[in-house]
């Protein structure tokens, strides 16, 4: 008897190793950004990649409700954007955003395992609050912003993890504003510290000649930025997206409007406790 319950609890043993050992019982996760936009963005990539099926329609605001097929049972985590890097090690696999990566010392260019086009509704835009995207002092910031030097910096810095999309990269002047009435002033700009304050600092060079000081103000986090533009604590915000602003005024009832795109970050998929995609295919 106690021959053929050894027996029994061995064939159990080698069975429930059969199912776990192989991946056939355990789920696959995956952590993806909580936010609207940017988890729809992720579940995009996901399915351009042929790991998911969206629902007919299901857009730039999809969600994880939005998936129709699922054929390797991934689970998902939602995940605050900023915190995806650090929740990285308990997951298979991570989508997280560029700048997110850049911060946590993770090269996209080297480290995704699949990435994003370069997408334009995706775009990281300068923006303010309604009625100030034509003062002067953002319209000389803008103009820094889409120069030929910050677009060279862009290449060279970030090497594809970071893409410019300004298209007609002038000298970083624009001659319709008044430099001379501008001496002495200061603007302010709200930006992560990877790469859009870096980003900044190169256009802060070029108002320096004009006597222009760009004083940025780093946040970790994408919604302070558009509050402190709202309350006019702040000039300007160089942290998001076309999709994500829209979203952030339906929701907040603030009047933040885009003064023009700069640079987009290609979303990635990055291995956790995954080096490769294998799992998924």
């Amino acid at each position: 008897m106690k021959k053929f319950l050894a027996f029994v609890l061995a064939c159990i043993t080698v069975s429930a190793f059969a199912l776990t050992g192989c991946g056939g019982s355990e789920k696959i996760t995956i952590a993806v950004p909580n936010d609207t936009t940017n988890e729809a963005r992720a579940l995009l990539l996901l399915e351009n990649l042929g790991f998911i099926k969206l629902k007919e329609g299901a857009g730039i605001t999809a969600t994880i409700l939005d998936i129709a097929e699922n054929p390797k049972n991934i689970e998902f985590k939602e995940v605050e954007a900023a915190q995806l890097p650090s929740v990285l090690q308990d997951v298979d696999y991570a989508v997280i955003n560029s700048n997110y990566a850049l911060e946590a010392g993770i090269d996209p260019t080297t480290a995704a395992l699949g990435q994003e086009g370069a997408a334009s509704a995706y775009a990281n835009i300068l923006s303010v609050k309604e009625g100030n995207e034509n003062e002067p002092l953002i319209k000389a910031l803008f103009a820094a912003l889409s120069s030929q030097k910050v677009k060279d910096f862009i290449a060279e810095k970030y090497n594809g993890a970071v893409v410019s999309v300004v298209e007609s990269a002038g000298d970083g002047f624009d001659a319709s504003v008044d430099y001379a009435a501008l001496a002495g002033q200061t603007v302010t700009v709200a930006a992560s510290p990877a790469p859009h304050a870096e980003i900044l600092a190169v256009a802060k060079e070029i108002l320096a000649e004009k006597d222009i000081t760009l004083e940025i103000k780093e946040f970790t986090d994408y919604v302070q930025p558009n509050n402190v533009v709202e309350s006019g604590e702040i000039d300007a915000n160089y942290f998001q997206h076309v999709p994500y602003m829209d979203d952030f005024n339906a929701e907040n009832g603030t009047h933040i409007v885009s003064v023009g795109p700069v640079h987009v970050e290609p979303m990635g998929i990055y291995g956790g406790k995954q080096t490769t995609l294998d799992a998924l295919k």
